[in-house]
């Protein structure tokens, strides 16, 4: 399928507006908008959502801005103590005609910390293109997309194109730290016939993700003079948590070899489920036996590892198990088993390669030259929230967040570049003509 009339006017029209496409990402960039920890004070947040909201409604949208409430408490992927103030979330609709379907484009504006900013070539919150790239802290994850999709819905606005079904154009808080921003948009009743988020993609459909939890491993020993001889525990003596955590250790990394050769885990486009330490503490006194330690592990899990509901209890409880006869094997941790604190965590996902979304945005790639194929991602983003509690499928669709092999988000000196913020924007608007339809062609 080659591009229709309509399709190349519109992709003129975006090509034609490459500087302010990418003004608009370097205002964006611009706000710090820095993800939080529970109890951070508001940053630039407001100021950002303030400002697409004013395009987007200029650009002849119904906008929505709000500070999600007490409704979300205690919800899935709603941290406790979250709250919103001065943390708004975004919902613009252009209406559609009627008769078409209806499509989401969404993003998230929060972006995790520069820190060390010191060795930043330039300032990460002051966008600079160089050498055909543009710089600073969620070039490509994501407010290169969010401006790409915003581009894209004004795009079609100012050339009079009314499409049949309703667009959606949503931005929310808290995708890096939590999911509870997009959660507020599904609170809110954003569903649609379909989603694209453009996130880094390199212009890859995923259309499956794993899910993720947290899971903190307590080690109890008992504190001891550590250069004096200790008679048996029985007998009063010290225990070196930190050794007996070793057992735990021990113990998880077979659990982790075995569930990456276990072919019930297997999937086309995702990684087996993994268990990686990420923290670890013990210790009171450099001359004490320590009397504690503890481990923190994150587990990644694909959709086959999930429950009925898509959350980890199957996972929780083979990695219980798996301490549990771990124990058995040493006399203190017998009596003394390690203790687990697991976090809330968020959800795999996993749509069919042939939902019309996906089929869409695949032919739209290949008619603009952009390649890519379907795949998936073994992180999360919010894609999975809308799949999971909205009804949406949807899929992640989006600019190159790669050097190489390597990707530059969440990186020193984060760029995406131009000419894919371009390709990007005219992508999404050519998808929005294709999957909605259109009232007239003009």
């Amino acid at each position: 399928m080659s591009l229709s009339a309509l399709e190349r006017r519109a992709s003129a029209a975006i090509a034609d507006g490459r500087d302010e496409l990418v003004a608009l990402a370097c205002d964006l960039i611009g706000f710090d908008t820095t993800a939080r920890a529970v109890g951070d004070p508001p940053r630039e947040e407001a100021r950002l959502q303030e400002y697409l909201a004013g395009r987007l409604d200029n650009a002849g949208a119904d906008t929505e801005l709000w500070e999600p409430g007490d409704e979300l408490a205690g919800g899935p992927l709603v941290p406790a103590g979250l709250d919103f103030r001065s943390r708004p979330q975004l919902i613009a609709r252009f209406p559609g005609a009627g008769g078409g379907r209806s499509l989401l484009l969404n993003g998230h504006v929060d972006v995790v910390t520069s820190e060390p900013r010191e060795r930043w070539t330039s300032d990460p919150n002051r966008a600079e293109v160089r050498d055909g790239r543009l710089y600073g802290r969620g070039a490509c994850d994501m407010k290169g997309g969010v401006a790409a999709m915003t581009f894209a819905a004004e795009t079609l606005a100012a050339l009079g194109i009314r499409l049949a079904g309703d667009l959606l154009v949503c931005t929310n808080t808290d995708e890096e730290s939590s999911g509870a921003g997009a959660m507020a948009l599904t609170k809110r009743g954003v569903r649609a016939d379909a989603g694209i988020i453009p996130e880094p993609t390199g212009f890859d459909v995923w259309i499956a993700c794993r899910g993720s939890i947290l899971v903190t491993i307590d080690v109890s020993g008992a504190a001891g003079h550590a250069e004096m001889p200790q008679p048996s525990w029985r007998e009063g003596g010290a225990v070196n948590a930190i050794e007996k955590a070793t057992v735990v250790l021990e113990a998880v990394r077979r659990l982790r070899d075995d569930w990456r050769g276990r072919e019930d885990l297997r999937h086309p486009y995702v990684s087996p489920t993994d268990l990686v330490p990420t923290l670890i503490s013990g210790g009171e006194w450099t001359s004490t036996y320590p009397s504690s330690c503890r481990l923190t592990y994150v587990i990644a899990y694909p959709p086959a590892h999930a429950d009925a509901g898509g959350w980890a209890s199957v996972v929780e409880r083979e990695l219980g198990e798996c301490l549990a006869r771990a124990a058995t094997t040493d006399d203190w941790l017998a009596e003394h088993p390690p203790s687990l604190v697991w976090s809330a965590g968020v959800t795999p996902m996993e749509i069919p390669a042939n939902e019309p979304i996906v089929t869409t945005v695949r032919a739209t790639a290949d008619d603009l030259g952009l390649g890519g194929q379907v795949a998936g991602l073994d992180s999360w983003y919010d894609g999975a929230t809308f799949t999971r509690f909205a009804s949406t499928p949807a899929i992640a669709f989006g600019p190159s967040g790669l050097d190489g092999d390597r990707t530059v988000a969440h990186t020193i000196d984060e760029f995406v570049p131009v000419d894919d913020l371009v390709a990007c924007s005219q992508a999404l608007a050519v998808a929005a003509l294709r999957f909605c339809g259109t009232a007239r062609q003009l």
